[in-house]
């Protein structure tokens, strides 16, 4: 029984009936499609989904015929939500182990993304988040609409940046990762491409040509007959303040620097960051400061790995997405509740974990 079809940019037929595959694996002429098919859920990862993208990146990484690979979403809504973090929060709550494997193929996928010896076309339309970054922004050629919305969230739930996040943002230009990251802020288009999230701006209603032509030609000589200027965004316009107040050296001195500033948008960030998880909020500002003197997108995503082993324990995470996806109240209750409660040494535990021989290099 289906529960509804839609077209994916790339006008491939999605449906949520329950036994269509949640990755649509197809190739055409010269390009292979992967589809996130969970419409419903805005196409939220689970661990299948991760092993049946590498398993198909693996094999079109042999095939001479398959030249470029374009990643897109099935539904209207955007191409990917992030992880499914219900199935984390049963996970955190029982005391298991599932999802570490999943984090664990899960970043390895996004390396191999990084690596990957073809085109690897992302079209980040709609919502692109967590996870979703982590598929997509890692790419070569990363496609921004102006419908995109592409954030890490993770302060929210009591968790930091992952899927690589960190190398991502703590490469954008001046402060800018730092305040995506801490905050959670969506960037539109123009912002994620000056935060170094995306290379191109296309309309999403040309989106399905796009994908057309690239079963024909290559990448580098198709993109640029669709490329087109983005509308202005807000960051380039917030960085006088966004560089000046996040270059402190702690989140109690970012808050305070945002709270004395003369901007009224600086002084907004200063009471959305109050509502983070005071713990998030301290682990992602020395995980961000720490990525940006990392070697490599592995070295990152391995830093990651031991923080998020740290948090699936904490009482944040579970907390974090109680509040904001399972009850929806909106009003977590952070363990401790306040920056000034967090130690050195209780951010210092993300940080340390014993060797582990399966690293993800």
């Amino acid at each position: 029984m289906t529960a509804g079809s839609s077209k994916t940019p790339g006008g491939t037929p999605a449906t949520d009936a329950a036994e269509a595959p949640h990755v649509l694996v197809r190739t055409e002429g010269r390009a292979g499609f992967l589809t996130l098919n969970r419409p419903r859920a805005i196409n939220a990862l689970t661990h299948p989904m991760v092993l049946r993208m590498e398993e198909a990146l693996t094999a079109w990484e042999r095939d001479p015929a398959v030249e470029t690979v374009v990643l897109q979403g099935a539904g209207e809504r955007g191409l990917c939500a992030g992880g499914d973090i219900r199935a984390i929060h049963e996970d955190a709550r029982s005391g298991g182990t599932a999802t570490l494997g999943f984090w664990r193929d899960e970043y390895r996928l996004n390396a191999f993304i990084a690596r990957y010896p073809k085109p690897y076309v992302a079209f980040m339309d709609g919502i692109v988040m967590g996870g979703g970054v982590g598929v997509s922004a890692h790419g070569s050629i990363r496609v921004v609409t102006e419908r995109s919305r592409v954030a890490m969230p993770e302060t929210g739930i009591g968790f930091a940046p992952d899927v690589g996040g960190t190398h991502l943002l703590g490469r954008a230009p001046g402060e800018l990762g730092t305040h995506l990251a801490l905050t959670g802020a969506q960037a539109d288009a123009a912002d994620a491409l000056l935060a170094g999230l995306a290379d191109r701006f296309v309309p999403s209603q040309d989106l399905p040509r796009l994908a057309d032509e690239l079963t024909r030609a290559p990448a580098h000589e198709v993109l640029p007959r669709f490329a087109r200027t983005a509308p202005p965004g807000r960051l380039a316009a917030a960085r006088e303040w966004i560089d000046a107040c996040y270059a402190a050296d702690t989140v109690e001195e970012i808050v305070d620097r945002l709270l004395d500033h003369g901007a009224p948008e600086a002084k907004e960030t200063a009471t959305v960051l109050l509502t983070k998880s005071p713990t998030a909020l301290k682990v992602t500002l020395a995980a961000v400061r720490r990525a940006r003197t990392l070697d490599s997108l592995e070295a990152a995503l391995d830093m990651e790995f031991g923080l998020s082993r740290i948090a699936l324990s904490s009482a944040d995470l579970v907390e974090g997405i109680r509040a904001q996806v399972v009850d929806k109240d909106r009003d977590p209750r952070w363990t401790p509740p306040t920056l000034a409660e967090v130690t050195d040494a209780d951010v210092a535990r993300y940080f340390t974990r014993p060797s582990d021989p399966r690293k993800l290099r």
